[in-house]
């Protein structure tokens, strides 16, 4: 895959902690300029009376260069009793992001904020109209095309959606990769400007996955060598300074039952042109499952994070040794990898190594 830029992966950023902040935080993002948003839900609950309880929420925003998170206003009504919160915040560029209110059907409601979340425009998750190329800041995500704009469970067939950091709307990407009835496309891209794209070969019908490297004009589709002919559910992928990363996600045969369970990993080392398989589940061996993505590190180093334990690999994902019990969901970030710990507590990391971490409203009892 060539000699990527050593600027895509060195030292981690440091985000400052709000451990007082109210409540507990929830969908933290960042762009790539530092700047950064949370949602926020403190909720009270009454024992005697259930129906009493309730849950203020908040908008936590870090501008860019700041020292510090500062609160500002939610868009999102008081929600009642104390479930907390069931909306997703996802950021757009520096100082935008956008709400979404829970529940995938195309009415739902949505705020998009353009200046750091001082104020927010109310909008729906509709589709309007298509786009040709993914623009810096935009979000991947997908919408029901057959029946158009059917519920996911009555889905035949989605489509990609590219979702603007000018207005938050929703917009169908006009080329797409041939990858079944049911591509799942990762939010952000890779640190190399790689968008990616999992999904089933349409001739064998085995784990397959995508990647385009011209914001989404063109795609090129490779199967992964996956140890069943059987669909899976969907591959994770992550790019490292050496190597990519697909973890193929899929039901398990033997052994106790997990979640979230990882039937092979993948190893790509020309930008996923080819791939092979280094890792194989079966119904003893850890790992068996991984939250989020793999992290991937210099020099055949890869971490998987599982429900219970966190592993690491130093020869490309052949053999793993268990670091220790805990765990940890990872997700891109425009600033890196951004690990969600236990309550609190998240760290990010650009090169697979070194972490930068930070805590966000860690005092209210409720939320743990």
């Amino acid at each position: 895959m060539g000699d990527p830029d050593p600027g895509l992966f060195g030292a981690p950023p440091r985000i400052p902690s709000a451990e007082g902040l109210p409540g507990w935080a929830h969908s933290p993002g960042f762009a790539r300029d530092g700047s950064g948003f949370a949602l926020l839900a403190s909720c009270v609950g009454d024992p005697a009376a259930p129906e009493n309880g309730f849950c203020r929420q908040h908008v936590a925003v870090l501008d860019a260069g700041a020292r510090e998170w500062v609160l500002r206003r939610s868009p999102l009504p008081r929600v009642s009793g104390t479930d907390g919160i069931s909306s997703d915040l996802v950021v757009l560029g520096p100082g935008r992001a956008l709400i979404e209110e829970g529940g995938a059907e195309p009415g739902a409601r949505t705020w998009f904020t353009k200046d750091g979340g001082r104020t927010w425009r109310a909008g729906d998750r509709r589709t309007v109209g298509t786009i040709l190329e993914i623009p810096v800041g935009a979000v991947l995500g997908t919408d029901c095309a057959v029946p158009s704009g059917a519920l996911p469970d009555d889905c035949v067939r989605q489509r990609l959606v590219v979702v603007s950091p000018q207005d938050g709307r929703r917009r169908a990407l006009a080329r797409v990769p041939l990858l079944g009835a049911s591509p799942r496309p990762q939010e952000q891209p890779e640190p190399d400007g790689s968008w990616w794209v999992s999904g089933t070969d349409p001739l064998s019908g085995r784990a397959a996955v995508a990647v385009s490297r011209d914001g989404g004009r063109g795609w090129t589709v490779t199967r992964l060598p996956s140890p069943t002919a059987s669909p899976g559910w969907y591959t994770a992928v992550a790019v490292g300074r050496d190597a990519v990363y697909a973890a193929e996600m899929g039901e398990l045969t033997g052994g106790e039952p997990v979640k979230n369970p990882m039937r092979a990993l993948h190893r790509s080392v020309d930008g996923g042109r080819t791939w092979q398989r280094m890792w194989t589940t079966g119904p003893g061996e850890q790992p068996r499952s991984v939250l989020g993505l793999p992290v991937p590190g210099p020099g055949g180093r890869v971490e998987i994070g599982t429900e219970l334990s966190e592993y690491r690999s130093v020869d490309g994902g052949r053999t793993f040794a268990r670091l220790g019990d805990g765990t940890h969901h990872i997700r891109r970030t425009p600033l890196g990898l951004l690990r969600e710990a236990s309550r609190c507590r998240f760290a990010l990391t650009e090169d697979g190594v070194r972490w930068s971490e930070f805590r966000l409203a860690c005092e209210d009892p409720v939320g743990g």
